[in-house]
């Protein structure tokens, strides 16, 4: 049988499940209109400015792109203020997992993450046959005390997802200085920071003061605020022995020259940014306010998400929605079997939201709370 020679540790995994994309759902249903609020994507599309910089290059995808991406890591190093040789690319973030676990987990060492966090993590360190130690949450957050608890001997790598997905929980400066400074030199500490350009809070730490000296990865992404999830780009930062060893676990040719060109024009159109993040925090207030007038519980966020109590099984909430042509994402894969995740969309798309829950509560006879003793803003303990 093909089974008898699959490697074990490649028949265990459980693959990732994405968000479901609009033309599936198009084909299955009879909905025309469909807005997708599942993969924390770019409600506004890419830059005009991306667009224009990869047709012109178009002419020239019959050749290989340039290995080291030098363009696109001089353009990161000056916005960053970092040098070249602290930088390196991927094919996503995705990529960069692999890479960095390739490179420093041996099979006898382990990988300690939290339990209700990025699912990659586990799933890309399960294809490499490396052992998981999951650490469950508290209140939603990371719990670095039980994490510091976690560690042994044969512990290499701790990944934290700062703000974490699905949660949109953070990590502060001050939770993180207190973690750090306990750590095994011989432990790596990946940060990824998939969503740090939509934070809107003052004691987020500035997580560049830590890669000269302390055993420390970062990670970011061009998929989220940038808005090219399609082109899979995505870097990390770090120390320049750290990122030399990196690259020799690297594909020469994994950032395609498209991405290199849309990546460069997303760094220079700032104003798009700007953009993105005021869409982002005026779509979220306005989130919070129905929902709290909903009577919902939800999780505060710092992304460009909110992680919302429905009470019931996420999955049939799920169902119910896309029969509305609402495309949002359980988190059954999370064990958070009666939360969905939602994308802060564009206005009318937030608004659409709204109206099909308040809908499929109505069909549900939920028995919410009231508004004044649900206000979920300012409080996790209820949970």
């Amino acid at each position: 049988m093909i089974r008898d020679i699959i490697n074990e540790n490649i028949r265990r995994i459980i693959p990732y499940i994405p968000g479901k994309p609009i033309e599936e759902v198009r084909r299955q249903s009879n909905v025309k209109n469909i807005i997708k609020l599942a993969s924390n994507e770019n409600p506004l599309g890419p830059s005009p400015k991306v667009l224009q910089a990869i047709r012109r290059s178009l002419s020239e995808i019959h050749r290989y792109p340039d290995s080291s991406s030098f363009y696109l890591k001089r353009k990161l190093s000056q916005v960053l203020k970092i040098k070249p040789t602290n930088i390196i690319l991927g094919n996503g973030s995705d990529e960069l997992i692999d890479i960095i676990i390739k490179t420093f987990v041996k099979e006898d060492e382990n990988i300690v993450i939290s339990e209700a966090t990025f699912l990659e993590y586990k799933i890309i360190a399960n294809i490499n046959n490396r052992k998981v130690i999951p650490v469950p949450l508290k209140n939603f957050r990371y719990d670095l005390t039980a994490i510091k608890k976690a560690i042994n001997y044969r512990t290499k790598l701790i990944f934290i997802a700062n703000p974490n997905n699905p949660t949109g929980t953070y990590v502060n400066k001050k939770e993180l200085d207190d973690f750090i400074r306990g750590l095994p030199k011989r432990v790596i500490l990946v940060l990824d920071e998939a969503y740090d350009l939509f934070v809107d809070v003052d004691d987020f730490p500035y997580s560049l003061n830590y890669i000269h000296n302390k055993n420390i990865i970062i990670l970011k992404t061009f998929s989220k605020a940038y808005a090219l999830a399609g082109l899979r780009l995505g870097y990390a930062i770090a120390a320049e022995e750290f990122v030399s060893y990196l690259e020799k676990a690297r594909q020469p040719f994994n950032v395609n020259s498209l991405a290199q060109v849309g990546g460069l024009a997303a760094l220079e159109d700032r104003e798009f940014l700007k953009k993105t993040r005021k869409t982002v925090l005026e779509g979220k207030r306005y989130l919070y306010q129905a929902l709290d007038n909903l009577g919902i519980k939800y999780i505060p966020s710092v992304a460009n998400f909110i992680m919302v109590d429905v009470k019931k099984d996420s999955f049939e909430i799920f169902k119910k929605m896309l029969k509305y042509g609402v495309i949002v994402r359980d988190l059954r894969q999370y064990n958070l079997n009666n939360f969905i995740r939602v994308t802060i969309g564009k206005k009318e798309e937030n608004k659409k939201f709204i109206e099909v829950f308040k809908r499929i509560i109505k069909e549900e006879k939920y028995d919410y709370c009231s508004k004044t003793r649900c206000n979920s803003r300012s409080d996790l303990s209820y949970y």
